[in-house]
């Protein structure tokens, strides 16, 4: 029902008395802080988002020395190191090392086009095709012409996801999406024209330092039934313990 007349003036809350006082206690406080040259009422920086407090720092670029060892000594190292390229960082948490007079290293069968980059110089990127369909990520170790080198089996996200997810056609958080050496090569947008690129050195492709895991498991290589018994079951596989990031089959690996 509506009514004509004068408009009813708008009703403001008073406040109590208690109120009042409490409020001219605290401009006094203030007043007399700022008098004395002391802020009264600090001001608290705001939180960071927990989601970027929670990734590892990116660390500098390992010296060329780093990698110029035995491909056995070089593969755990590698363990929670970083590989950066563009705005994708993944930290890597499993590999396999293959070395010199190795029936299951490429190098076995000298150098040829395809095998001229595990001879080169330590700290070099050697990528190769797998059958026809994966790209294979490996860190050449030791000095130039010995013929060794370690694959990256699985590593996990640190940054760049969206990009990882479209170069992988998986949008998934899940480890399905890096756990395995041809996932790791398409989630870095990688090709053989890769190999030969030095790791050390900033800007395409780089290895990063990273934090060293607390324990490590080891086991026998995967996929390697070609290569002779005593190959077949050196335990040269690594992986960071107690990370689901790790590639099938996990029941072979033990701690170290």
């Amino acid at each position: 029902m509506t009514t004509t007349g004068a408009p009813t003036p708008p009703r403001f809350k008073r406040s109590s008395p208690r109120k009042k006082q409490q409020l001219r206690s605290r401009r006094l406080a203030v007043g007399e802080a700022e008098a004395a040259g002391t802020p009264a009422l600090p001001r608290q920086p705001l939180p960071l988002c927990p989601a970027l407090d929670a990734l590892p720092p990116i660390g500098s670029a390992l010296p060329r020395e780093f990698f110029e060892v035995d491909a056995l000594d070089l593969a755990p190292r590698l363990l929670g190191k970083l590989l950066r390229r563009d705005e994708v960082v993944l930290r890597i948490t499993e590999v396999e090392a293959y070395r010199p007079n190795d029936s299951a290293c490429h190098g076995r069968f000298g150098i040829t086009a395809r095998t001229a980059p595990v001879f080169g110089p330590g700290g070099h990127a050697y990528v190769y095709l797998c059958y026809g369909l994966h790209m294979m990520l490996n860190v050449v170790a030791d000095k130039e012409g010995v013929g060794a080198a370690v694959l990256i089996r699985s590593c996990s996200p640190v940054s760049g996801l969206e990009t990882i997810q479209q170069r992988r056609g998986q949008q998934t958080e899940k480890p399905v999406l890096l756990t395995g050496p041809g996932k790791v090569g398409q989630a870095l947008g990688l090709s053989t024209d890769w190999s030969n690129h030095p790791l050390y050195t900033p800007g395409g492709l780089e290895v990063l330092d990273g934090p060293e895991p607390e324990n490590i498991l080891v086991g026998p290589r995967v996929g390697i039934e070609y290569a002779s018994p005593e190959h077949v079951a050196a335990p040269w596989r690594f992986a960071i313990a107690g990370t689901q990031w790790i590639s099938a089959p996990k029941n072979t690996l033990r701690p170290r």
